[in-house]
């Protein structure tokens, strides 16, 4: 970022820090205890004797209910206030991490993935909308982008808390406890993060004008509605399906179609993914979108994903596949920063958040069956020729980003 939107942003009012630290600290720590799962694959095929598409099924489930929960708490967050719905899924996401590691069955651990799946799609919408209500238009896109890029270290994060404990104990399980923890931020939460003042006089100048949600198919909004919906799905597909595989692909044996690393070069190949890839993606993706309009930005980053994923996946040595996963994560995580952001400036604020609900957690629905579907192609031949798919769904994702509108500098309503 350049030095006066630094500025910009450290000049920003009390109120707005606060919420876009919490919109951050909810978005990073969903991504803590979302990946624990893929951090563990590999030991819960061993600890429940199941193959791969099964493995690859409990990531689905939980992608499913992600969708489910974006969907539902668009509409709390409309009807109860953003704040408290970003509360609200925090906890249900941190319990049933705890849950996940006291299951003593698949089926156990399906139920805690599926609830903790409502609360991660919950927290995505509820956080970004809280930003975009709250921060000015010129600082709309880069306060956006530190949100989404609060993922990363989430994820980094969970990379060395798995590394270590599995390392130091190889029991899965632990692993899971430690995602009790995001809990207590909502202590915080709760006492210093201001409401919404756009929501609030919203909600209190025209109750009556909070929009049936059929209004996002109306000859006005249906054609954003569905792009936006659509470069999600095949982004969402494209990045779960990687990523939720890419841990044990590091781990796995050669013979199962993997690279073979121990448990801590993993962790180091995936804090660098995270930290040099992605965290970088997706604050560079909010100063492209500035310069150069959301549009142009989502083509550029998804066409680079696509390209780079086919010789991520053919590398063997460790070093290239250090500096091609950072390469992948950047470009094919980055763009993620603009989808609340030009979901915010293509819906008004009555129908705002389940708008972003809908298109980015409705799509996650849909993209629930990436990580079955690499595993399964996994099963059949290898990892690395499966995720030869997420480079097309990356394309797919680009085709959709040239038929949405150019929004930057527009005004919220």
């Amino acid at each position: 970022m350049a030095t006066a939107e630094i500025a910009g942003i450290a000049q920003a009012s009390s109120a707005q820090k606060r919420t876009l630290i919490a919109a951050a600290m909810g978005w990073g720590l969903d991504a803590f205890d979302v990946m624990l799962y893929s951090l563990v694959i590999a030991h819960v095929i061993t600890a429940f004797h199941i193959d791969k598409p099964t493995a690859g099924w409990l990531g689905t489930f939980t992608l499913f209910a992600s969708g489910i929960g974006g969907v539902l708490f668009g509409f709390i967050a409309d009807r109860i206030g953003r704040t408290k719905a970003l509360i609200l899924s925090i906890l249900t996401y941190s319990v049933c991490s705890l849950g996940s590691g006291l299951s003593t069955s698949i089926p156990m651990l399906a139920a805690f993935r599926f609830v903790l799946g409502l609360g991660m799609g919950g927290e995505w919408n509820t956080g970004a909308t809280l930003v975009a209500e709250t921060w000015p238009t010129n600082l709309r896109a880069k306060a956006i982008a530190i949100v989404q890029s609060s993922w990363a270290w989430g994820y980094a994060a969970a990379a060395v808390a798995a590394g270590f404990i599995l390392n130091a104990t190889q029991n899965w399980r632990y692993v899971f406890f430690v995602g009790i923890l995001p809990a207590l931020a909502t202590l915080w939460i709760r006492t210093s993060v201001p409401e919404s003042e756009m929501w609030q006089q919203h909600r209190l100048a025209a109750p009556e004008a909070r929009a049936p949600f059929a209004e996002l198919f109306s000859s006005a909004m249906r054609r954003n509605t569905i792009c936006l919906f659509l470069l999600n799905f095949f982004g969402l597909f494209a990045w779960w399906g990687l990523f939720t595989w890419i841990p044990p692909y590091l781990v796995m044996s050669v013979e199962k179609g993997g690279r073979g690393f121990s448990m801590m070069q993993s962790t180091t190949l995936l804090v660098t993914l995270n930290l040099v890839g992605m965290f970088p993606g997706y604050l560079t993706f909010g100063w492209f979108a500035e310069k150069f309009g959301r549009k142009w930005s989502f083509i550029f980053f998804l066409l680079c994903a696509a390209i780079l994923v086919p010789i991520y996946a053919a590398a063997r040595s460790q070093w290239a596949i250090m500096v091609l996963g950072a390469l992948v994560a950047f470009f094919g995580t980055g763009f993620f920063s603009g989808s609340g952001l030009i979901g915010s400036e293509l819906f008004p604020t009555r129908v705002r958040a389940r708008a972003l609900g809908f298109t980015y957690n409705g799509a996650r629905t849909l993209s629930s069956l990436a990580p079955y579907t690499i595993g399964k192609l996994a099963q059949a031949k290898d990892l690395s020729w499966a995720f030869s798919f997420c480079s097309v769904a990356f394309l797919l994702a680009m085709v959709m980003a040239t038929l949405l509108p150019e929004t930057k500098g527009k005004q919220l309503d």
